[in-house]
């Protein structure tokens, strides 16, 4: 049932990639005779509207690493991983609510900026670096690799000798036009990339769940996966799964994964960024809610084919026989690939004509993602480094000029370092468990910074420091805990250090740069409360079926 690539399916794909680069260029044209400012490249011009804003943050947030990974999780441990995504969408009501109107007040380019603002250069510098280690050695790296082993699956070979040719295909890609466009590139072709992400992902679902059983039928398929793999449809797992170091049940709703949801969602440079560059403080909240409506959707695009796979590879009672199944997710040498979950579904059951589509949408996904996290490590680097740094006197040319060639540096880079990873069994855990090690301690400087006037800079120094070797000794430990565990026990002993600092060395003063708090700063409009309460209500009674 494998069928191939046609020149329908060449050709769809390429009209594809050729009216995003199209969108991308013109995007980035400035008026004759005037050159672009650093708020032009890094900020889009501050002129983005709602919908843009909630397209684009889903287009750079969904990607190989949701595509391919989070499939894979779907395959292993089934809804559980879909946590992630419908938490997501109750983070981004509060960073909308009490993170945005901050950040938008203060004229931020950069998220490292905020602490050279309430703490000093020093602390700015070590994050700043923090950050773009971070997108280049995990980000970047992991969305290529995924990117190219689900093309090399699905139009490749399919035994990994494609998958350098297109590393280097889709890093191509992305500069084409994020390089010279810069933010308004991206933001404005992330509208069609997330548009073809959603109709190409749920064509991919609605396929797949057809084919599960021989007589067909949506209904049917969806009614055979639930019933034959009923333990893949709770949220929260027990203690005697062994997913449970990855999913640590109730944890998933109290513990670590707002740890891992507030840092993604409201201090990660090339998500807020879309924010900051909104027309005005309503246009990013109200994008924030529309990103939080489309987070509720994704689990039936990237989870539910995991789990399609999984019925598909053990065969239970009632399921189509498909040859070569059991092949396709052994690896060389023994051991199972969850994470070909998705690329082998498209690869056996998309038709010739659609499946130009659909590849067109997952490559969307990567494409948009890589030139996100390639435009926010430029902005760190150019603005928290090359200007306070090398050139303090850099005109709007320059900005933007190293701004151009630090995407091309980073990308290089990710490139030659992306095929290493080829070992690592679920790609979507990896990136979480390695991002983990630096979040908790960001976060806990942030949250103190923020909301406790008190927080010194020498604390949040030694804070952010020590959250390190804090991070690592839970991870290696003699006594095993799950990851998220150890995020939110070095997030919680890290704010304590900063507290105890604080209280020591700045004999219990306010510290002279704090956030001024006010009641009116956190007031919403009335679409936005709206918003906010039915995302709660489906969140509510989602985790209340699926428990």
């Amino acid at each position: 049932m494998n069928q191939g690539f046609t020149y329908i399916d060449y050709g769809i794909f390429g009209l594809y990639a050729l009216i995003i680069i199209a969108v991308g260029l013109y995007a980035s044209r400035t008026k004759k005779g005037v050159d672009k400012t650093a708020e032009d490249y890094f900020l889009a011009g501050k002129t983005l509207p709602w919908w843009a804003i909630g397209a684009s943050l889903i287009a750079a947030n969904i990607s190989a690493e949701q595509f391919i990974g989070m499939s894979g999780s779907g395959f292993a441990v089934g809804l559980a991983i879909a946590s992630y995504e419908w938490m997501a969408a109750v983070t981004l009501l509060i960073v909308a609510k009490y993170l945005l109107p901050i950040f938008i007040r203060q004229g931020l380019f950069t998220i490292p900026e905020f602490i050279e603002k309430r703490f000093n250069t020093k602390l700015k510098t070590i994050l700043a670096v923090f950050w773009i280690s971070l997108f280049i050695f995990v980000n970047l790296t992991s969305v290529l690799f995924l990117g190219a082993k689900a093309l090399d699956t699905i139009i490749g070979t399919g035994d990994g000798s494609t998958i350098i040719y297109f590393i280097a295909g889709l890093a191509l890609f992305a500069a084409a036009y994020s390089v010279w466009g810069g933010l308004s590139a991206v933001a404005w072709t992330d509208v069609i990339q997330v548009t073809l992400l959603v109709i190409g992902g749920l064509i991919t679902s609605f396929i797949a769940i057809d084919h599960v059983t021989p007589e067909g039928g949506i209904i049917k398929g969806f009614s055979h996966i639930y019933h034959t793999a009923g333990d893949k449809f709770h949220m929260i797992i027990k203690r005697d799964n062994p997913e449970f170091m990855n999913l640590p049940g109730i944890a998933m709703l109290v513990g670590g994964l707002w740890v891992a949801n507030l840092y993604y969602w409201g201090f990660n440079q090339y998500i807020i960024q879309r924010a900051l560059a909104a027309k005005s403080l309503k246009e990013a909240q109200r994008g924030l809610a529309f990103a939080g409506f489309l987070k509720l959707i994704i689990p039936l695009i990237v989870v539910i084919p995991g789990i399609v796979a999984f019925v598909m590879y053990t065969q239970p009672e009632g399921t189509s026989i498909i040859g070569g199944v059991k092949d396709a997710f052994t690896k060389t040498g023994g051991g199972l690939d969850v994470d070909r979950a998705y690329p082998w579904l498209i690869g056996t059951f998309i038709p010739p004509g659609i499946k130009g589509l659909v590849v067109a949408a997952l490559s969307a996904a990567i494409v948009s993602s890589l030139a996100s996290m390639l435009n926010s490590a430029s902005t760190i680097f150019t603005m928290d480094i090359y200007k306070p740094y090398i050139n303090k006197s850099a005109s709007n040319k320059d900005l933007v000029k190293t701004g151009r060639i630090s995407v091309l540096a980073a990308l290089a880079v990710a490139a030659l370092l992306a095929p290493q990873l080829g070992s690592l069994p679920q790609m979507f855990q990896y990136i979480q468990e390695y991002t983990g090690l630096v979040s908790p301690g960001i976060l806990a400087v942030f949250l103190m910074g923020l909301f406790w006037k008190k927080a010194s800079t020498k604390a949040a120094i030694t804070g952010v420091i020590s959250s390190i070797p804090i991070a690592l000794g839970f991870k290696f430990m003699p006594i095993e805990m799950p990851f998220l565990d150890q995020m939110l026990y070095t997030m919680l002993i890290t704010m304590v250090i900063i507290l105890g600092v604080s209280l020591s060395l700045g004999e219990g003063d306010d510290n002279p740069k704090a956030i001024p708090l006010l009641k009116e700063t956190f007031v919403t409009d009335k679409v936005f409360n709206v918003s906010a309460y039915a995302i709660l209500t489906i969140v509510v009674v989602l985790y209340s079926v699926f428990w």
